[in-house]
């Protein structure tokens, strides 16, 4: 299927002989796993089921609330993982790449930009289980964790429905934006993750 919408829409409209009860559990399960593997394309199906709302084959509050439960069921999960047992591995491992000074570091950038980092989670591909992981390995507040994700997940989701529903006549143009979108995000998030690395690499030679 691929990152597709319009392959993932003509996907789920198969699924509709089934019966709507098994298009809402591939909904479901495709917004829960995209959390645990980044590649899968979550968000292309949140695009397919706002178009299926739009041309209301899917109820939108029924829809709405399947994403948010099971997106938001994997995220906190993955948070979970994190703190329960990120931080005790990351500590007794202390690996070069990502050392004990450097979780206290993490846990002082969250103090200061948590809300943001993990409101602009979901709109940012490639750091989403980053973001979240490094909340759970820092014992961010889970209380304040669930909220901003919450909001994240709501805000993105409910956009990328809105997008589908109002061009759902016209679903090329919405995955004309949403690729040029990866296009542009996803080398802006190498370029990151490879300055990073020069840049811990260059620290590790001081250090020496």
């Amino acid at each position: 299927m691929g990152e597709n919408p319009h392959q993932i829409n003509e996907f789920l409209d198969s699924v509709f002989r089934h019966g709507p009860v098994l298009v809402y559990l591939v909904i479901a399960a495709a917004c829960f796993i995209e959390n645990f593997f980044p590649p899968f394309p979550g968000d292309s199906f949140i695009l397919a089921a706002g178009a299926l709302v739009g041309l209301a084959r899917l109820d939108f509050y029924l829809t709405y609330g399947i994403i948010i439960v099971s997106g938001m069921t994997s995220a906190t999960m993955l948070y979970a993982l994190g703190r329960v047992y990120g931080r005790d591995y990351f500590l007794r491992k202390n690996f070069k790449f990502f050392s004990a000074a450097d979780i206290a570091r993490v846990e002082r950038h969250l103090d200061r930009w948590g809300p943001i980092a993990l409101i602009l989670s979901r709109f940012v591909v490639g750091v989403r289980l980053a973001v979240v992981l490094a909340a759970g390995v820092a014992r961010y507040p889970l209380d304040r964790a669930i909220l901003y994700m919450l909001i994240s997940y709501m805000a993105f989701a409910g956009l990328l429905m809105y997008a589908a529903m109002t061009l759902v006549d016209n679903l090329d143009r919405v995955e004309h934006y949403f690729q040029t979108y990866h296009w542009i995000v996803w080398p802006l998030v190498l370029l990151a993750a490879a300055a990073f690395i020069v840049h811990r690499y260059r620290r590790m030679r001081k250090s020496k």
